[in-house]
């Protein structure tokens, strides 16, 4: 017998977490067009995923940036504390949306460089429609790796006091 889905596996599975890591790399190399570090792809699932913190990337606006995106997440220190914490508690979900992501060719990894590259939609296949509700969603990993493209991954740790 098949038992339903909770709302936690609905919204934290592979394909899911594939798509925004995909969205978060069309992001990143929007800026200047260089690959994201395979490292970042670590963080976007425990921001996106976590209602306080996507709610904070959603009022960020793209031109303002990481750092006062950080600074909102700083008025309570503990919701930035805590994001080194979830990137642990979600870094197997973040390794099999690379993983699918990988297989559905939505992203190449080069494992020379430890990079990751966002394929374009009409490089590789088609992106079907939304549902509204995932809208929100989608759009803030692309700004959140849009943010990232501006620093370096030592910047990146320290704004957001995680440990790669």
């Amino acid at each position: 017998m098949n038992r339903p889905l909770s709302e936690l596996e609905i919204i934290q599975n592979p394909a899911l977490g594939a798509y925004l890591l995909w969205r978060f790399g069309i992001g990143y190399q929007s800026n200047d067009g260089h690959q994201a570090p395979f490292h970042l792809f670590f963080l976007v699932l425990p921001l996106v995923l976590h209602r306080h913190t996507l709610s904070k990337i959603s009022s960020t606006q793209r031109a303002s940036g990481l750092a006062l995106f950080a600074a909102k997440l700083a008025e309570e220190r503990e919701n930035l504390m805590a994001i080194h914490s979830r990137t642990l508690l979600l870094r197997r979900l973040s390794l099999q949306s690379l993983a699918m992501g990988t297989e559905h060719r939505l992203f190449s990894i080069s494992t020379s460089n430890a990079t990751v590259r966002a394929n374009t939609a009409d490089e590789q296949f088609c992106v079907p429609p939304l549902p509204d509700r995932i809208t929100p969603l989608a759009r803030a990993p692309e700004k959140l790796g849009y943010w990232c493209s501006q620093f370096s991954l030592h910047q990146i740790s320290t704004t957001l006091m995680v440990d790669f």
